[in-house]
C-alpha cells in the first residue's frame, strides 16, 4: 500500500513539476512574442497588496471555469467536463505560476502567504525526498529528458 501511495505521490508531483516548469516557460515566450515586458516590470513594482489582487485576478478568472467543468461533469459529460478542467488547469498554472515568480518577494512580505509558502516547500520537499527512489520517478526523469531534448526546451 505504501508503494502505491508514494508511486501516486510521485506521478501528481511529475505532473505538478513538469507543468509549472513548461507553463512558466511558454509564458516567458509569451511575454516576448507579444512584447510584455513592461507588463511584466509593472508586476515586479506592484506593492504588496496589490501583487494579491494581480495573483488572484487568474484564480477568480479560472474559478468560473471550474465549476462549469463540475458542472459538465455532474450532467453526465464526463469528456467535456474532464477536458474543460485540463484547459482551466493549464491556463490557470500558465498564468499564476507567471504572477507569483514575478511578485512572490512582495506577496511573501505578508506573514500568512509566507508561513503557508514555508509549509507548501516544506511538504513539497518531503514528498519529493519520498518520491525520487521510486522507480516511477527515475524513469519519468529519463523520458522529461528525452522530452527536453526533442523539443530543445531549455530549463
Amino acid at each position: 500500500m505504501k508503494k502505491l501511495l508514494l508511486s501516486l505521490l510521485a506521478v501528481i508531483l511529475i505532473i505538478e513539476e513538469w507543468l509549472w516548469d513548461a507553463l512558466n516557460h511558454l509564458a516567458h515566450r509569451l511575454v516576448k512574442i507579444l512584447k510584455l515586458d513592461g507588463f511584466e516590470r509593472w508586476l515586479m513594482s506592484l506593492s504588496p497588496a496589490q501583487s494579491v489582487i494581480a495573483l488572484v485576478i487568474p484564480l477568480l478568472v479560472v474559478m468560473p471555469i471550474n465549476l462549469l467543468a463540475l458542472g459538465l461533469l455532474v450532467h453526465g459529460m464526463v469528456f467535456q467536463g474532464i477536458l474543460l478542467e485540463v484547459i482551466a488547469k493549464l491556463f490557470g498554472t500558465l498564468f499564476i505560476s507567471r504572477v507569483f515568480s514575478l511578485t512572490k518577494p512582495k506577496l511573501l512580505t505578508y506573514k500568512i502567504i509566507k508561513s503557508t509558502y514555508t509549509l507548501i516547500s516544506r511538504w513539497l520537499g518531503w514528498a519529493h525526498r519520498k518520491v525520487v527512489e521510486t522507480s516511477i520517478y527515475k524513469k519519468s526523469i529519463i523520458i522529461k529528458s528525452y522530452i527536453h531534448d526533442f523539443f530543445k526546451i531549455a530549463k
